[in-house]
């Protein structure tokens, strides 16, 4: 650690989506999601395009793999399309459906690159939606089980670690909701909270099914919690964050790290508060083996004697400082989450920047925004680490540019550069950079 910044050890990796990436929307026997009804709504998703081909990644994986490979990525974070596995969310399984993650997660293997799996990334098999109502009933709860059984049982020789989940609020408040995304509903807040309820017990019960069925295997979740910055090092202030922190999360994250709600939340919500049955928490709050937080951007918190919570109300914070960079929100999510928790191990599940990149004229892609964005965020991660906090790895977010849900093609987050009309790939300035960042352990 001397002459590095993060330990040789460290796994360096990349994430993605399905939906977002794979496209071979109608191929090999795959099903229909809630997106695929959503993408028929004018106007749902920007300039109406659809997932038909996104990155197409499930015919380009083996040149994916060999970027990832020669920039030296030891791990690729990506998610199973339920509805290829289960066209129906239930009962029959598709067999080329999972014989296409059985071979990308060999060519991942055969390259030196571990798979992390995300069971589920928003995308939900539509049948299960029209049937049930998705996540507003425990029926759909009881299959991702089965699933999450199946896709273990299926690819369990092959991978080591699972996500269950991916950031609840974005499929519980933005899905059913706000209805921006799929499945594009605009639930009323008591229906919404039930929602929430039974995304953490999907959760729990993914770790009861992915426990059987690969007992061997890691199991985590990737959240994207609200990160509160003290607004000084005071111990008032740091204190201030993490009560904040633990409260204005408390009907997700902490839920799942304390099994239970914090009376905090039950009590503000009041006669719209979840539904819980005996059972729920103890299967919401088994153990995890590590937790994958998504960090973007964090907020401002400062004590406050005169306030009931004994902090700033976090919404007045930053004041003229841009809540989307924010890199001390990496090293103050990390510590608050340890201090709050002590998970056995930390991941950053998420990490990342949008823009406009295009080739210049000499065919390269200068994303410099994006090197400022990982420079300054992994010097604060480097800074966690030093501290002793268990963080274990990053997964830039993303390893493509992919198809960013409701805002269609326009905002480009990858490493690598799609030409969505021909899909070919070009690695940015950024995947370069980073590639040295892994070479060496050092951020430069």
């Amino acid at each position: 650690m001397q002459t590095r910044d993060f330990p040789e050890d460290f796994i360096w990796g990349s994430a993605t989506a399905a939906y977002q990436v794979e496209g071979g929307a109608h191929e090999d026997g795959k099903g229909p999601s809630i997106w695929t009804e959503f993408e028929k709504r004018p106007g749902a998703i920007l300039e109406n395009v659809t997932g038909d081909v996104a990155s197409n990644q499930y015919h380009c994986w083996r040149e994916d793999i060999r970027l990832m490979r020669e920039a030296g990525m030891n791990a690729y974070r990506f998610s199973l399309a339920w509805s290829r596995i289960m066209p129906d969310g239930k009962g029959k399984v598709n067999p080329k459906g999972l014989d296409y993650y059985k071979r990308l997660c060999d060519g991942l293997l055969e390259n030196g690159i571990e798979p992390y799996v995300t069971l589920y990334h928003w995308d939900l098999p539509l049948a299960l939606q029209q049937e049930y109502g998705g996540w507003e009933s425990r029926e759909t709860v009881k299959y991702f089980g089965d699933y999450a059984a199946c896709a273990a049982e299926a690819l369990g020789d092959r991978v080591k670690h699972y996500f269950t989940t991916n950031e609840f609020l974005g499929c519980s408040d933005v899905g059913y909701a706000k209805g921006m995304i799929a499945p594009g509903l605009r639930l009323p807040p008591g229906r919404r909270n039930q929602v929430r309820h039974h995304l953490l017990l999907a959760h729990g019960t993914a770790v009861r099914a992915l426990r059987s069925a690969a007992p061997a295997a890691e199991i985590g979740l990737a959240e994207n919690p609200r990160i509160m910055i003290p607004a000084t090092n005071s111990n008032e202030d740091i204190g201030a964050a993490k009560k904040a922190f633990r409260e204005i999360n408390a009907h997700f994250l902490t839920a799942v790290m304390e099994g239970g709600y914090p009376e905090c939340y039950p009590d503000a919500e009041k006669e719209n508060a979840p539904k819980v049955a005996d059972g729920d928490f103890e299967l919401i709050g088994a153990p995890v083996d590590f937790l994958g937080l998504n960090i973007y951007h964090g907020q401002f918190v400062r004590a406050d004697r005169e306030s009931p919570a004994g902090y700033k109300n976090y919404k007045e914070y930053p004041d003229d400082t841009s809540v989307l960079f924010q890199p001390a929100a990496m090293y103050w999510g990390c510590r608050l989450v340890q201090e709050l928790w002590h998970p056995k191990a930390l991941v950053i599940s998420e990490n990342g920047l949008s823009g406009n990149d295009r080739p210049e004229p000499d065919g390269k892609i200068y994303d410099l925004h994006r090197i400022k964005y990982m420079r300054e965020y992994l010097t604060q991660l480097s800074r966690a680490v030093r501290e002793g906090i268990p963080v274990k790895g990053y997964f830039h977010w993303s390893l493509l540019d992919n198809l960013e849900w409701c805002s269609g093609f326009r905002p480009r987050f990858g490493l690598i550069f799609v030409n969505y009309l021909t899909s070919e790939r070009i690695p940015k300035q950024s995947y370069h950079w980073y590639a040295d960042l892994i070479r060496t352990g050092r951020v430069s």
